[in-house]
């Protein structure tokens, strides 16, 4: 009898699904089906399971569990206004507000996998910054974080920045969609627009102004692609 309920509830649920997509716009449905996708895949999880095919349905279970940890996870740096820029490297994902200049990053492995640096303790990220000692370019990334949150962090740190290698990073070819996300602009951005961005950007993440190389040199790369694009070569 509970089954039998279960599926009448899903079939209404179906029929609403229906009528909302044949009248909803595509920005409205995309980000219904992003909120709702986890709770769809669990409810067919659990018929299945409750059905007996609890083989099929146990994986559907965890497998929606495992994405709205995602969605969770990605949404915890996502802000409601302003123009915003994001580096990745493979330990760090941070973010750049164009309008205060503030800095905050998402932890992407480790032992803090999932958290976010200003939700971290002083002494939390010293044990960050100590893992990522190993990885310069994430280790860079941390640095200018610190920087601006703790100041005087350098001086009780083991961590020795002048002994890393300095120059250029190979970070390997930039996709046109990594460059927008650190420009912060929208595809098909004109050229006074990346212009504009970059400028704004330097201003924030030069090594002179308080930034580091890495970060300057990933702003000055994806400008330069964004700009051929556009056939122009002088920046």
């Amino acid at each position: 009898m509970s089954i039998l309920i279960l599926l009448v509830g899903v079939a209404a649920f179906a029929v609403l699904g229906v009528v909302f997509f044949a009248k909803a716009p595509p920005s409205q449905i995309a980000a219904v089906l992003r909120v709702a996708g986890p709770l769809l895949v669990t409810l067919l999880g659990t018929i299945l399971s409750l059905t007996g095919r609890v083989g099929v349905g146990a994986p559907l279970i965890m497998l929606a569990a495992a994405w709205y940890r995602r969605l969770h996870r990605q949404s915890r740096l996502q802000r409601p206004q302003g123009q915003k820029s994001a580096v990745r490297s493979a330990w760090l994902e941070m973010e750049l507000d164009h309008d205060t200049g503030e800095l905050d990053g998402l932890v992407l492995a480790g032992r803090y996998d999932g958290r976010v640096l200003s939700e971290m303790s002083e002494d939390e990220l010293r044990i960050l910054a100590s893992e990522l000692e190993s990885d310069r370019e994430s280790a860079e990334l941390l640095e200018t974080y610190l920087d601006r949150r703790m100041p005087g962090w350098r001086e009780d740190s083991d961590m020795d920045s002048g002994a890393r290698q300095t120059g250029p990073h190979d970070t390997g070819a930039m996709s046109h969609e990594e460059a927008y996300k650190i420009l912060g602009l929208e595809p098909g951005a004109s050229a006074s627009d990346i212009r504009k961005a970059h400028r704004s950007l330097m201003q924030r993440v030069h090594p002179d102004l308080g930034g580091n190389a890495f970060l300057a040199q990933r702003v000055n790369e994806a400008r330069d692609l964004l700009l051929r694009d556009h056939g122009d070569r002088d920046p």
